[in-house]
C-alpha cells in the first residue's frame, strides 16, 4: 500500500486568484499480483537480491541510448549505480550489471552544437543472466520499430523508471542474446623471449628499374609547355598590331 499526495495549484487568468488543493492518491496492489507501477501498469515481482553469481559474461544484454548525458557524466561509479537501479525497474532483474559505456560519437553521431542543454549521447549496455522482461521485448518488437519509423513512441507496457533522471531514446533500444560458450578465448601468452631461429636472413635485393623514361617525361613536358607559352606570348606582343 502506497500513498502519494501531490499539491495542485490553479490560478484564474482573469482575476489572478490562486487556489491550492492537495490530492491524495493511494495505490493498492491487486491480490496475487506483483507490485503496481505508477500509471496503473502492473509489474511482476522482483527476484531476490541474493542470487548466486553466475559464471561468465551476462548472456542477455540490452543497449540503451541516454540522450541527455555526455560520456564523462556516466563514467563515475555513482552515476552508473543510479542507471543500474533505474534499469532494474524495466527489466525486473536484481542481478543487472553495466557491461559497457560508449559515447554516441563513436557510433557515428554528430558533434552537438555548442548550445546549452545539447549532449553527445551515451550508449550504455546492461547485462543480466535472466531473460528480458516483457516491457523490453515489447519496446524492441517489430511493431515498435514501425511506430518509430512513423515518428511515434514505441509500445511499452511498463512505467519508464529512468525518468526524470535519464532521458532514454527507446527507438534506439537493442536487445542481444549472447550464445552460451561464445566467449573468445584469451590469447596464449609466451615467455617473452624470442625463440632461436638461426641467423638473420635479409630480403633479396629488388631488381633495378628503368626510371630514365619517366624522369625525362617529368622534366621535359613542363619545359615544353613553358616554351610554347613564351612563343605564343611573344607573338601576341611583337608580331601583331592594333587593328590588324
Amino acid at each position: 500500500l502506497r500513498s502519494l499526495s501531490p499539491q495542485v495549484l490553479a490560478y484564474s487568468r482573469a482575476t489572478y486568484e490562486t487556489v491550492a488543493q492537495r490530492l491524495v492518491v493511494t495505490v493498492v496492489p491487486l491480490p496475487g499480483e506483483g507490485t503496481s507501477g505508477i500509471g496503473g501498469f502492473q509489474a511482476g515481482p522482483l527476484p531476490r537480491a541474493n542470487l548466486p553469481p553466475a559464471a561468465g559474461p551476462p548472456r542477455y544484454q540490452g543497449e540503451f541510448l541516454v540522450a541527455d548525458r555526455d560520456v564523462e557524466e556516466l563514467l563515475p561509479a555513482a552515476a552508473r549505480r543510479l542507471f543500474a537501479e533505474a534499469a532494474r525497474g524495466v527489466w525486473d532483474r536484481a542481478d543487472l550489471a553495466i557491461v559497457n559505456v560508449t559515447s554516441a560519437l563513436h557510433r557515428g553521431a554528430r558533434v552537438p552544437l555548442p548550445i546549452e542543454g545539447r549532449k553527445e549521447g551515451v550508449f550504455v549496455t546492461v547485462g543480466s543472466h535472466g531473460t528480458f522482461s516483457q516491457c523490453l521485448v515489447a519496446a524492441a518488437s517489430p511493431q515498435s520499430r514501425l511506430r518509430c519509423r512513423l515518428g511515434q513512441q514505441p509500445v511499452a507496457g511498463c512505467y519508464d523508471t529512468f525518468a526524470p533522471r535519464f532521458s532514454i531514446a527507446w527507438c534506439n533500444l537493442s536487445l542481444l542474446e549472447v550464445p552460451a560458450g561464445s566467449v573468445a578465448p584469451e590469447p596464449a601468452r609466451g615467455s617473452g623471449v624470442l625463440e632461436e631461429g638461426g641467423d638473420f636472413v635479409p630480403p633479396s635485393a629488388a631488381p633495378a628499374a628503368d626510371l630514365l623514361a619517366s624522369s625525362l617525361l617529368t622534366l621535359l613536358l613542363p619545359l615544353l609547355l613553358a616554351l610554347l607559352l613564351c612563343l605564343l606570348l611573344g607573338h601576341l606582343m611583337c608580331c601583331r598590331r592594333e587593328g590588324v
